[in-house]
Order: C-alpha cells, then sequence, then structure tokens
C-alpha cells in the first residue's frame, strides 16, 4: 500500500495532467471552460474523485458533469498514457461549489466594506 504522501503526489500529477487535457484536447461544447480544482485518491488507489468548476458556476453543473461521465473512458486512458501506474485509479467527477461560495462571501465583505465607508 503506497504511502499518504505518494497517494497525494499521484492526485496532484493527476490534477496537473486532467487540467492540460481538458484544455487541448477535448472538443465536447460540455468541458469548454472548466477547471479541476483537486483530485483526492483513495489509499488502495481504486478511486480518484476529481472536483472541477465552472466559470459560470452551478448552472452549468448538470451539463459539465454529464460531458465528463460522457468522456471518462477516453479521459482514464489518456490519463493512464500520462501518468505512469500499475493500474489506473477509476475516475469519479463531483461539482466543487467553492469557487462560487467564495466570489459570494467576497461579494458580501465588499458590501460591508461599502457600508462603512458611506456611514463614516
Amino acid at each position: 500500500m503506497p504511502t499518504q504522501a505518494r497517494v497525494e503526489r499521484i492526485a496532484d500529477r493527476i490534477q496537473q495532467e486532467l487540467a492540460e487535457l481538458l484544455l487541448r484536447n477535448l472538443s465536447d461544447p460540455r468541458l469548454h471552460m472548466i477547471y479541476v480544482t483537486d483530485v483526492t485518491v483513495d489509499r488502495e488507489m481504486s478511486y480518484a474523485d476529481v472536483f472541477v468548476s465552472a466559470l459560470e458556476g452551478s448552472t452549468r453543473s448538470r451539463e459539465v458533469l454529464a460531458g465528463l461521465e460522457s468522456a471518462s473512458g477516453f479521459i482514464r486512458r489518456e490519463l493512464a498514457g500520462r501518468v505512469e501506474l500499475r493500474t489506473f485509479p477509476r475516475l469519479r467527477f463531483h461539482w466543487d461549489p467553492t469557487p462560487e461560495n467564495a466570489d459570494s462571501i467576497e461579494r458580501k465583505l465588499a458590501e460591508i466594506r461599502n457600508k462603512k465607508k458611506v456611514s463614516s
């Protein structure tokens, strides 16, 4: 069983290669303008959980996840050729709401700052 540090390095490598693959090699219009926010690999190296987001936000989440599921065989095969592992983990795609949540929090903080400036 690989060490936790090795599992993290593999996850980072998968994230890097997947991001490059999404930028250059996929022609599916559902997968344009998306980015990989995180990848986690389980200790048995059976599954890689891939977290994605899009600039447009959660309005595209179903479309993006459907596109990724549709292309998952191709993506896994391409990644297996780029990341040398005995067996490549199966990919599970998830929507990551973190960027949207951070943007919402930032807007609320900006409103509070503006209200303080006006009342001062």
